[in-house]
C-alpha cells in the first residue's frame, strides 16, 4: 500500500488531516480540488478545505467538532487561535441498530486458556487482592504486601533503578564530580533475579488496592467505593481477598457485602473480612491477616488455565495520551476488534464519558431500546451539569500534549475516541461502578483521567484492557492486562518498553484498518493465554484510583 499524505476522514468534512509534515505552499490534491497550504501544517495536525466565516461550523468525522472564530481561508491551518470547541445537540430519536457483524469465520473456534469461576465466567489471570476499606489501613497493608511479595517469589530483590543508584553511589565516593557522574554508563550491572520459582505457582501475584477513601467524604462516594472494590473482589481475574476495615469509618463491612452479592448472589470466592477495633491490637490483626492470606493462596493454587471460547473475553476500551492519529489508526483498528468480540458473544466497554462530547447522537441512536439510550442521555447530561456547575465543561478535557499533537478541540478528541466502539449496537448504559451484565457493547460513565476510567473498567468486569495512544502513557492496573496500542510507528519505537504493539501501520499505509484490528486481536488471545505478559504487567504498573464523582474530566 502507498502512504498517502493527507487524509479527508468524512465526506461531509472540510477539514482534513496532515498525516506527514507539510509545508507551505504544498499543493495538495483533496478528492478532484487542488488546495495550496497557506501555512505549515504538522502531521495529525489540520487545514481548511473551504473559506470559514466566524460562526460557521467546522466538521471532522462527519460530526460538528468546533466552530470558527475567525476568518478561515483554503488551505490554512486549523488551530486554536481560530476555531472553538462546539458540538452538536442531541435527543432521542428513532433506533438504529442495523450494522455490518464482519466476518468470523477466523475467529468463531478460536480460544483462549482462562481461570474458570464459579458464577460462569473466565479470567485471563489468577491473583489474590489484600484491600483496605478505608485509608486508616493503608500502612497494615503495606506490611502485609512487604511481607509477602519478596518472600513469595512476586518482587524482585533488586532492580535496575537500585543498581543505578548503587553505582552512583560508589562512583561518589570514589571522588567523581557531577559531569563524570552524568556521563557514567550505568546499564552495564545486571539486577539480581527473583527467586527461582514462586512457591504458588498458579497463582499469578498478590495485589494491593490502597486508596484514598472510605471515610469522611459524601456517601455517593462511600457506596462507589464499596461498589468498585465489590467489583474487583467479584472479579474474573480474582481468586479471593483479604479485607482490612478499622470499623468506625462509612464503609462499612455490610456495605460493601451488599456490593459484593448485588453482583454475584451465589459469589462463594474465599473471603475474609477482618476488623481492627473488633480484633484489638495491630499486631494480632496482621497475623490473622497473613495466615488467612497464606491460606487462601493454598485454595488459589488450586485452579488452572482450561481452554475457554473467545466470547469469555471481556474487554475493557481505553485511551490516554491521544494524539491526532488516533482516531484514524489505533481507535479504529480497536473499533474493529470490538465488532469481531461482540459478533463472537463477548462483551466490550466503552468508557471516558467526557471524550464522547459530540457524538451522543450517534451513540444513542445505537442503543438497542429507548430505555437504554435515555439513559445515556440523562447520565451525559448529568455529568456535564456537574462538571459546568464546578467551572469546568468538557471541552476542558484535551490536555495540553492532545492539544500540541492535533486535539484540539473536545469534539475532535471524542469523536476519534469513539471509533474504540466499533459499529455494533450499544446493548447496555452503565452508572459506575456496575458491573457488566450483558455481552454486546457497554458504554459506562466514567471521567476520561485515564487511571480512574482504567480503574472503573476493570471494576465493572473488563478482563482485559487495550489501550490506545499516540503520545505514550505508563497505566497499568493491579488485576488485569493493559495492552498499549500506539498510533504512530514513532512513538513506538521511542516507548518499546511500555508499548505493546504499533498501528502506526495504517497511518504508513502497510497495513488497512482491519488487518491491524486482526493483529491486536491475535496479541489479545496470547496475553489473555498467559503465554505473552503485557508491557505494564512486566513494568509493575499497578495503578488504582478510584472515581470522586464530579471532580475528573
Amino acid at each position: 500500500m502507498m502512504q498517502t499524505t493527507t487524509l479527508k476522514i468524512h465526506p461531509k468534512d472540510n477539514i482534513e488531516v496532515a498525516l506527514v509534515d507539510l509545508k507551505a505552499g504544498d499543493m495538495i490534491l483533496s478528492e478532484d480540488k487542488q488546495i495550496a497550504l497557506l501555512g505549515d501544517v504538522a502531521a495529525k495536525h489540520k487545514f481548511a478545505l473551504q473559506d470559514l466565516n466566524p460562526g460557521d461550523d467546522v466538521l471532522m468525522y462527519g460530526v460538528l467538532v468546533g466552530r470558527a472564530v475567525l476568518p478561515i481561508t483554503t488551505g490554512e491551518p486549523v488551530t486554536t487561535q481560530n476555531i472553538k470547541h462546539a458540538s452538536g445537540d442531541y435527543e432521542l430519536r428513532e433506533r438504529k441498530t442495523d450494522w455490518l457483524m464482519p466476518d468470523l469465520s477466523a475467529w468463531k473456534d478460536r480460544t483462549f486458556m482462562g481461570y474458570h469461576r464459579a458464577d460462569g465466567s473466565v479470567g485471563v489471570a489468577n491473583h489474590w487482592l489484600v484491600i483496605p476499606l478505608v485509608f486508616c489501613e493503608n500502612r497494615n497493608v503495606q506490611v502485609i504486601q512487604d511481607a509477602f511479595a519478596k518472600e513469595l517469589g512476586y518482587q524482585t530483590d533488586t532492580s535496575p533503578e537500585r543498581d543505578h543508584i548503587k553505582q552512583l553511589v560508589e562512583l561518589y565516593r570514589s571522588g567523581k564530580n557531577a559531569d563524570e557522574i552524568l556521563a557514567a554508563d550505568l546499564n552495564g550491572v545486571a539486577s539480581l533475579k527473583a527467586k527461582d520459582q514462586k512457591l504458588f505457582s498458579n497463582v499469578d501475584g498478590i495485589k494491593f488496592l490502597n486508596h484514598s477513601l472510605g471515610c469522611a467524604g459524601i456517601k455517593e462516594d462511600t457506596r462507589g467505593l464499596c461498589g468498585l472494590l465489590a467489583g474487583y473482589i467479584t472479579h474474573a481475574n480474582v481468586a479471593g481477598a483479604t479485607v482490612l476495615s478499622l470499623g468506625c469509618q462509612n464503609a462499612q463491612i455490610d456495605m460493601l457485602k451488599e456490593e459484593i452479592y448485588k453482583r454475584d448472589p451465589s459469589f462463594s470466592k474465599p473471603l475474609y473480612l477482618l476488623e481492627q477495633q473488633q480484633i484489638g491490637s495491630e499486631t494480632e490483626l496482621l497475623n490473622q491477616a497473613i495466615k488467612k492470606t497464606f491460606t487462601g493462596l493454598i485454595e488459589a493454587n488450586k485452579n488452572t488455565r482450561k481452554s475457554a471460547p473467545l466470547s469469555k473475553l471481556c474487554v475493557g476500551l481505553e485511551c490516554g495520551g491521544s494524539d491526532g492519529f488516533s482516531g484514524i489508526s489505533a481507535n479504529p483498528s480497536l473499533g474493529h476488534v470490538s465488532d469481531i468480540i461482540v459478533g463472537l458473544g463477548g462483551s466490550v466497554i466503552l468508557s471516558e464519558f467526557p471524550e464522547l462530547c459530540g457524538v451522543e447522537q450517534e451513540l444513542s441512536d445505537r442503543c438497542i431500546d429507548d430505555e437504554t439510550a435515555g439513559r445515556f442521555i440523562h447520565l451525559m447530561r448529568s455529568y456535564y451539569d456537574k462538571a459546568k456547575a464546578l467551572g469546568s465543561g468538557f471541552d476542558s478535557n484535551p490536555s495540553a500534549g492532545n492539544v500540541r499533537d492535533g486535539l484540539i478541540t473536545d469534539a475532535i478528541k471524542s469523536a476519534g475516541a469513539a471509533k474504540k466502539g466499533g459499529t455494533s449496537p450499544v446493548a447496555d448504559v452503565l452508572d459506575y461502578p456496575e458491573k457488566v451484565r450483558k455481552p454486546g457493547l457497554t458504554l459506562l460513565c466514567t471521567p476520561g483521567s485515564d487511571v480512574e476510567s482504567t480503574t472503573a473498567e476493570v471494576g465493572s468486569g473488563a478482563t482485559i484492557v487495550v489501550f490506545t495512544t499516540g503520545l505514550g502513557t505508563p497505566t497499568g492496573n493491579p488485576i488485569t492486562p493493559v495492552v498499549k496500542v500506539s498510533t504512530n510507528t514513532k512513538l513506538y519505537n521511542k516507548m518499546t518498553d511500555i508499548i505493546d504493539i504499533d498501528a502506526g501501520t495504517v497511518i504508513s499505509g502497510d497495513e488497512s484498518i482491519n488487518e491491524a484490528g486482526e493483529r491486536i486481536l491475535e496479541h489479545i488471545i496470547r496475553v489473555a493465554s498467559g503465554e505473552e505478559k503485557a508491557k505494564a504487567v512486566t513494568g509493575g504498573h499497578d495503578d488504582f484510583i478510584p472515581w470522586k464523582r464530579g471532580i475528573s474530566l
